[in-house]
């Protein structure tokens, strides 16, 4: 059929071709109204009188009138460029030839017609002028550039360079039977192998059996308490990889033959929304589940070029929960009650700070459950809003259109509010009006990407913050890891020996100070008193507690996650180092000085009551 395609391309363009502007354009498609066209036009020119600029494009997009796929087909026809399906054509030997493979998956172009010396492509983008530049000197001929239906392109990219298709030769259909989760693989599998098709074949992205697979896939993830979902890609005939992280660990789920590949990630990119055309660009979206007949789970999607044309999936579980309450997250007796006072002062900074996936926006959110009453007005600016309360007054930010967390911090403070929650301290214009807030009667509540709580001090002054408000404005730092707890049903607990109950006293000492044995045995006996189990004469023992497996932990021993913390306090000692400005070293001495808990040194006190083991605190605290 090259000729059919030959005499298609001669044919006249589409409605779009010709329009004076892309708004005409978009008219003629029947995609826009004259009337939302006009109602676009005059917010484009309110916006830009006061100093915004957007293209027209961009803001039909965003307020959800346009998907960009429509947007990149209208502009590609009304530019002249032809959206055709490449798998509806038989694939030309010839043209194939004139592209490697690799740079065609690489490139995502596609070879469909050698006609005299003029190659016509199917591309992602027929405008990218680098890429047809670079195919003219390849080639050595006149290029004329197609647009890809979305979703086409990788699939007929794998299905012409597969060498059982002879010239004129195309794939037999496929008959897929349906079933459910691990069983529905099977059937995709399966349904394949009755026919026998290569291995380049794929499944379309709409199958509804793959449909019900991934539905089943986000929840099964759900039902385990999983925080991602893994989806790798990998060339043929190497299998896609799906993992689940739980409990900050990932363990293998799923494979799937590799035929699978493209329509897996074509369905993802469908229920989040994304450009399923475009395969070159990292692209973020998002998944409210229940609009798939799912929990109500939000997923934050994020895709990944990797080699060989192909793409990663990792969508983060946001299952919009509620919050846990404040003495069950892991905080100790001392920790708690410090909270709980600063939690009711009417002015003040408190941070929580850690790696991402640590547990700070919820240890956010119990804090501010324990102080969400009737007579406070609480705001909260989040990216995204991962937990939710009734009484707060919660805001997504939306930085594309100019929705920053500065710019919700100006916002606020012209609403009355009491207690303010800033998702992350990212700039220092963000810290700095968080301060001012903190300093003119606002209990401010954020969190840092730092590594401990002395460290937290370090990078705002780092960042521009003046050193003066900053003291005076600061309440409290709490600095905090995840471990895995122990799996209750199976762990062994027997008497601790005294060696080992000594090393774990040097191993808690060692963060603290040069130590005597008298002040090892002051902390023996101190954790005999708070820890200890009485034995059969009354006596109070120290144990030592071994994880084994079970079917509960599925044979590894722990369940579950709990919080390790460190909490520094704000206190005229530190005031003077960080109006010096202070090393992180001088501070940290200070604040074990007046009684701070390291890290570590909570996390083995958690070890000492059968919580978690040693192995989870060191490999958490090795910084």
């Amino acid at each position: 059929m090259p000729d059919e395609l030959w005499q298609l391309l001669q044919n006249p363009q589409s409605s779009a071709h010709g329009a004076r502007h892309l708004g005409d354009a978009l008219v003629r498609s029947g995609l826009l109204t004259v009337e939302q066209l006009s109602e676009a036009l005059a917010t484009q020119a309110q916006q830009r009188s006061l100093g915004i600029q957007r293209q027209l494009g961009q803001q039909l997009v965003e307020s959800g009138l346009l998907t960009e796929a429509q947007l990149r087909h209208v502009i590609a026809g009304w530019l002249g460029n032809r959206v055709l399906d490449p798998s509806l054509y038989l694939f030309d030997q010839e043209a194939l030839a004139l592209v490697p493979r690799s740079f065609a998956e690489r490139e995502a172009v596609l070879p469909l017609l050698l006609q005299d010396d003029i190659l016509v492509l199917a591309m992602a983008d027929p405008l990218d002028k680098r890429l047809l530049d670079e195919l003219r000197f390849m080639t050595q001929r006149r290029i004329v550039a197609v647009l890809a239906a979305p979703g086409t392109l990788m699939p007929s990219v794998a299905r012409a360079y597969e060498p059982q298709f002879g010239a004129g030769e195309l794939p037999r259909s496929k008959e897929v039977s349906r079933a459910s989760s691990r069983d529905l693989v099977n059937d995709l599998q399966a349904g394949a192998e009755v026919g026998r098709e290569p291995e380049a074949d794929v499944v379309s992205e709409s199958d509804n059996t793959l449909v019900r697979l991934i539905n089943s896939l986000i929840a099964e993830a759900i039902a385990q308490k999983a925080s991602d979902i893994h989806i790798e890609t990998q060339p043929a005939p190497r299998k896609v990889r799906i993992r689940f992280r739980i409990d900050g660990e990932l363990r293998r789920y799923l494979e799937v033959e590799s035929r699978f590949r493209y329509a897996l990630v074509a369905r993802i990119k469908i229920m989040a929304g994304m450009d399923i055309s475009e395969h070159r660009k990292p692209q973020d979206g998002k998944i409210d589940f229940a609009r798939f007949g799912g929990s109500k789970t939000e997923l934050r999607v994020v895709t990944v070029p990797t080699h060989s044309g192909l793409e990663d999936v990792v969508l983060r579980l946001l299952a919009g929960s509620k919050p846990m309450p404040l003495d069950s997250i892991g905080l100790s007796a001392d920790n708690l009650a410090e909270l709980r006072r600063l939690a009711l002062k009417p002015y003040g900074l408190v941070l929580v700070c850690g790696p991402t996936g640590s547990g700070k926006t919820t240890t956010l959110h119990s804090l501010i459950s324990d102080i969400n009453t009737e007579n406070r007005k609480i705001w909260t600016a989040e990216d995204p809003i991962e937990i939710t309360q009734e009484g707060l007054r919660q805001v997504q930010m939306n930085p594309r259109i100019g929705w920053t967390f500065a710019n919700a911090m100006r916002t606020f403070l012209r609403a009355d509010p009491d207690v303010i929650m800033i998702g992350e301290m990212r700039d220092e214009e963000t810290a700095r009006i968080a301060i001012e807030a903190s300093l003119t009667g606002h209990l401010v509540l954020s969190t840092l990407h730092t590594n401990s709580a002395p460290e937290s001090i370090a990078r705002l002054l780092e960042i521009g913050l003046d050193p003066f408000n900053f003291s005076d404005s600061l309440l409290a730092i709490l600095a905090q890891r995840l471990v895995r707890r122990l799996c209750q049903q199976c762990v062994e607990i027997r008497p601790a020996a005294a060696e080992e109950i000594e090393a774990l006293a040097h191993q808690y000492l060692d963060g603290h100070s040069p130590h005597e044995p008298r002040e090892v045995a002051a902390l023996i006996e101190r954790w005999r008193r708070d820890h200890g189990r009485p034995d059969a004469f009354g006596v109070r023992r120290l144990h030592s507690f071994v994880r084994h497996g079970c079917e509960a932990c599925e044979q590894r021993g722990y369940k579950g996650r709990l919080g390790i913390y460190e909490l520094m306090l704000n206190d005229e000692q530190i005031r003077h180092h960080i109006r010096h400005r202070a090393p992180a070293g001088e501070i940290r001495e200070s604040a074990l000085g007046a009684g701070m808990r390291t890290l570590r040194q909570d996390g083995i006190e958690k070890v000492v009551a059968g919580l978690t083991d040693l192995a989870e605190v060191i490999a958490a605290t090795n910084m």
